[in-house]
């Protein structure tokens, strides 16, 4: 294994404390994959990998993943073949995972019927709703501590079952908010930004 380097974040700034090395003549069971390669990262553990270390883990006093991947090079980017470009990408499909988790809890987790075509647009109304919870926290609740990244089901507790009531008064319709409920600052903040946001022309 060579001597590991300082890992790199997703945008290109080093990490402190995390280091990743690429093994080399590791990969020598039978049937490997040519050309398949070892990236391996090691951190200090915290406190949630504490009851997963290994002996050799506790012994070091570092935690240590291993990633296997086939990219030798990407055409036209640079750097694309050393270790810690390779292990910021890999590490960046955890958001892809996430993700996915989001759309589970929106409707994937369970389709509906036998027939094709239904699921196929209850997917499509999944996928929508996880479009839409996407974008209202990135434009509206982006500087929300608790919101800017909440789960489905924080976000359908906190803004979207609003208890609330919709009057008519003087031919206008009014929102009446539930002064005690401790997100309403936050849902009309988010209404006031959605409704200044410029019409699509």
């Amino acid at each position: 294994m060579r001597r590991p380097s300082p890992s790199c974040k997703q945008n290109g700034e080093v990490q402190e404390d995390y280091f990743v090395a690429k093994s080399t003549g590791l990969n020598t069971r039978p049937g490997w994959i040519k050309g398949m390669r070892l990236i391996v990262r090691r951190v200090k553990p915290s406190g949630r990998h504490a009851k997963d270390l290994t002996a050799f883990e506790k012994k070091t006093s570092w935690k240590y993943f291993i990633t296997a991947t086939n990219i030798s090079k990407m055409t036209r980017i640079p750097g694309s073949h050393q270790a810690q470009w390779i292990d910021a990408l890999a590490r960046h499909q955890a958001v892809v995972e996430d993700q996915v988790r989001t759309n589970k809890a929106l409707g994937l987790r369970n389709l509906p019927s036998k027939s094709y075509a239904i699921n196929e647009s209850w997917m499509l109304t999944a996928n929508l709703a996880a479009d839409l919870d996407a974008w209202l926290r990135l434009l509206t609740l982006h500087d929300e501590p608790d919101l800017a990244n909440a789960e489905p089901d924080t976000m359908r507790f906190r803004l979207h079952h609003l208890p609330a009531r919709l009057n008519r008064h003087a031919r206008r319709r009014w929102l009446r908010i539930e002064r005690t409920w401790p997100w309403a600052q936050a849902f009309t903040t988010a209404w006031s930004r959605i409704t200044d946001l410029p019409a699509v022309t």
